[in-house]
């Protein structure tokens, strides 16, 4: 499994949940705590309002799910699948994704600060209005993606592809155009001059 940014150590869970212990079922408003959850199918599953907290999950499906409000705080997904998985107004701080498949993830507002999706592929995925301060995604592979109105500060893209992505309103803070692939991307003008002045260059009228 990838390492954690900062070095963060995934701690042991408590109890676990396997495919035959699990019962298809929405969830809402249930916390989980150090849970390890394996090879559990949550695909079209509607999760409201729940928490989890330092939980595992190991081959677990998010196929065609939605989150509204819930949080997935320092938790890890290991090769799991998100397609078509949509969250709203979610938390997933500090969570690490290793070896996972998305297409066409949809994540709308939320809190996904110090997130480490490294190497990625997140072609064509959505994010909007989402605060991804310091969250790493070195050498993911954001082609044909939306990235509007999101807080990038202090992320990490180096060689991330960033290729026709729409970038237009998100803070992008230090990003180095020679250390990443933008051509074809969609930026706003005051991201422009931004993006001008990091290359080292001065504009004047």
């Amino acid at each position: 499994m990838a390492d954690r940014r900062g070095g963060r150590a995934a701690l042991p869970p408590e109890s676990t949940v396997t495919a035959g212990e699990w019962e298809w079922r929405d969830l809402e408003g249930e916390e989980f705590h150090r849970v390890l959850f394996v090879d559990v199918d949550l695909m079209e599953v509607d999760v409201r309002g729940c928490r989890f907290e330092e939980c595992t999950f190991r081959n677990t499906r998010f196929n065609a799910s939605t989150h509204a409000e819930s949080a997935y705080v320092n938790c890890a997904f290991v090769r799991c699948s998100f397609f078509d998985a949509a969250f709203t107004g979610c938390k997933a701080a500090g969570s690490m994704f290793d070896g996972c498949q998305y297409g066409l993830l949809k994540v709308d507002g939320g809190d996904w600060s110090f997130v480490g999706m490294p190497g990625a592929d997140l072609r064509g995925s959505v994010f909007t209005g989402v605060r991804l301060r310091e969250a790493d995604l070195t050498g993911a592979r954001l082609d044909g993606s939306t990235l509007r109105d999101c807080d990038l500060s202090a992320a990490w893209l180096r060689t991330a592809s960033l290729l026709e992505c729409d970038l237009r309103g998100s803070e992008l803070g230090e990003l180095d155009p020679n250390a990443v692939a933008l051509r074809g991307a969609t930026v706003d003008l005051a991201q422009a001059a931004h993006l001008v002045t990091n290359l080292g260059l001065n504009v004047s009228a």
